[in-house]
């Protein structure tokens, strides 16, 4: 089976078109992991309308590490993540951490941690019996963040997304609400 990468910017149309492609890969047989957690009203608004656009009767799990065991556990044709970058940004704010004062063993640490849940990602992807679509930001075509913690995620996600990529059947940059499809 196949693991399909979608990027790109910003409401550029990754996970619509990523829905779209599970419906016509899976149908009815869509496993869809929400891998964020609405901390404010903006993000609960966001949540609502993401779960208004999805089929009904395709399951869903809002969970952001451990996801080998949520995934090879499924029978679904067709496992949608949505997506990467939350699921790195969860994972960097679990961490008791002044990250202004970190030092490289400690950012590397925790990207080993991090790079630890991808992999589990790559592992199901051998296991699981359906095709898996990853959506995940483009993030190495901004400004460089101004404060570390921003400069450590884009960094953590920019060698997570090439992991991924590397893995890939196929791999889509979404622009403007266009798939571009750059590998596979």
């Amino acid at each position: 089976m196949s693991l399909v990468m979608i990027t790109g910017g910003v409401r550029s149309g990754k996970s619509e078109f990523a829905e779209q492609l599970a419906l016509e890969k899976g149908g009815n047989s869509v496993l869809y992991i929400a891998t964020s957690i609405p901390f404010d009203e903006e993000m609960k608004e966001r949540v609502r309308r993401h779960k208004e656009r999805r089929p009904p009767f395709w399951q869903t799990k809002e969970v952001y590490k451990d996801l080998y065991d949520v995934i090879s556990k499924s029978n679904a044709k067709v496992a949608l993540i949505d997506c990467l970058t939350v699921m790195i940004t969860n994972l960097l704010m679990e961490v008791d951490l002044t990250w202004e004062n970190a030092g490289m063993d400690e950012i590397d640490n925790i990207e080993n941690q991090i790079a630890d849940e991808v992999d589990e990602i790559l592992t199901a992807k051998k296991d699981f019996k359906g095709d898996i679509i990853l959506v995940t930001n483009e993030v190495g075509m901004g400004l460089v963040p101004e404060y570390k913690l921003g400069r450590i995620f884009r960094d953590i996600a920019g060698r997570m997304n090439k992991k991924v990529a590397d893995a890939a059947d196929e791999v889509y940059l979404m622009v403007s609400g266009i798939p571009l499809k750059i590998k596979g």
